[in-house]
């Protein structure tokens, strides 16, 4: 989503880009790495300007992460943690996921959606592959249309555009990750966005492989090459 881009949660709560992402990372580094959980402000820059598992990236400086975890914790969504025993900084942690009484499954497959924005079921299952192991396809659908049927949908599909093999799934923020309608496609054009598709899935699925590797060495994952 565009910086600014607003939208509703739970029909109580508005956030902007810059809070889903921080949410979204909240949520991913909760899990991907307890160890440096909750996070301190330099780490959460970081986690939001990674060049890995984003999109789209962006470049946030520190003043801004603060003023987003600023809006945060007055929404309730973000906990400060003040140092004690020695400890100098002041940390974050997420709490959107009591706020929303989330499940395991639903936690992991919104911190993909919220800082990676729309993915098809495959791409989530890949992507989560770290924050909850999904052991199924099926178990990924579970969770995602538990998340719509709420009395508050928190997530909804986005049908399949003309060349692609399947749809998919976007949060509830996720305005402008809906496709634009486009002209029907000819059969004949159809196999360069279906083989696109496919390719963009296997590389979702290598990327989630390589992380899941790095973040057993604790380490973070280097920037790809251009």
């Amino acid at each position: 989503m565009e910086s600014g881009t607003r939208a509703t949660l739970s029909g109580m709560i508005e956030l902007d880009a810059e809070q889903v992402r921080v949410l979204g990372c909240l949520l991913e580094k909760e899990r991907t790495v307890p160890d440096s959980y909750p996070m301190t402000l330099k780490g959460l820059v970081t986690a939001c300007n990674q060049s890995s598992n984003r999109f789209p990236v962006v470049a946030y400086d520190g003043a801004t992460v603060q003023r987003t975890v600023d809006t945060l914790k007055d929404m309730g969504l973000v906990r400060f943690v003040h140092p004690s025993h020695g400890e100098r900084t002041t940390k974050f942690r997420q709490v959107i996921d009591e706020r929303l009484a989330l499940l395991p499954t639903e936690a992991a497959v919104l911190s993909v959606l919220f800082v990676r924005g729309a993915q098809t079921v495959a791409e989530i299952r890949a992507r989560t592959e770290r924050l909850h192991a999904f052991d199924t396809t099926e178990e990924v659908v579970d969770a995602l249309e538990g998340l719509a049927r709420r009395d508050e949908a928190l997530a909804r599909p986005i049908e399949r555009r003309p060349g692609e093999r399947e749809g998919r799934w976007t949060h509830v923020f996720a305005q402008a990750d809906a496709p634009a309608p486009t002209a029907p496609t000819d059969a004949a054009d159809a196999p360069f966005p279906v083989a696109r598709n496919a390719l963009e899935t296997r590389i979702a699925e290598l990327e989630a492989k390589v992380e899941h590797l790095y973040g057993i060495l604790g380490e973070e994952p280097p920037p790809p090459s251009l």
